[in-house]
């Protein structure tokens, strides 16, 4: 069974500023969202698509409920979204994928395993699902929005990787 990624929105957006959030769909890991940010979030931007192609919006048992308000409580500037994300990735001995620095804290804390935006775009090149032109104009558009929070050092070694440099 493929490694399940429960993800939170500023990847997901990232991934769409870039032009890459089908493309992740053809890496062998599957990809989740909980339902209570799926309805108020995604949606409204393509969501019904992104669960054809396979995005999965899962839901919180009591247990796991609890479990994300206690994370919340834990760490009061997480958001509920985020805190069921982790209760789902802990729950199910998932992986949290985030952009979110309060999330990566709380997931490092819980002993749940998180990645990034930077290392989907890497799996995305190590796994052929797009070259590494694809890959420079992608992480270009992201990286140039005002909202953007990656590390720039990070940011600029992966466009010189991808430019072969």
């Amino acid at each position: 069974m493929p490694v399940l990624l429960v993800s939170d929105t500023t990847v997901l957006i990232d991934l769409k500023r870039g032009g890459l959030l089908t493309a992740i769909f053809g890496l062998p890991f599957e990809f989740a969202v909980p339902d209570l940010l799926y309805e108020p979030e995604v949606r409204s931007w393509d969501g019904a698509n992104l669960v054809e192609l396979g995005l999965k919006v899962l839901s919180l048992d009591a247990t796991a409920v609890e479990m994300a308000q206690t994370f919340r409580r834990r760490e009061p500037r997480l958001s509920l979204p985020d805190a069921f994300a982790i209760a789902l990735a802990e729950q199910g001995n998932h992986v949290v994928l985030a952009g979110d620095a309060n999330l990566r804290q709380q997931a490092d804390l819980e002993h749940v395993e998180v990645h990034g935006l930077l290392w989907v775009l890497d799996q995305l090149e190590q796994h052929r699902i797009r070259g590494n032109s694809d890959l420079v104009i992608a992480l270009t558009q992201i990286s140039s929005h005002a909202r953007c929070r990656l590390p720039k050092s990070e940011v600029g070694k992966r466009l010189e990787k991808y430019r072969g440099r």
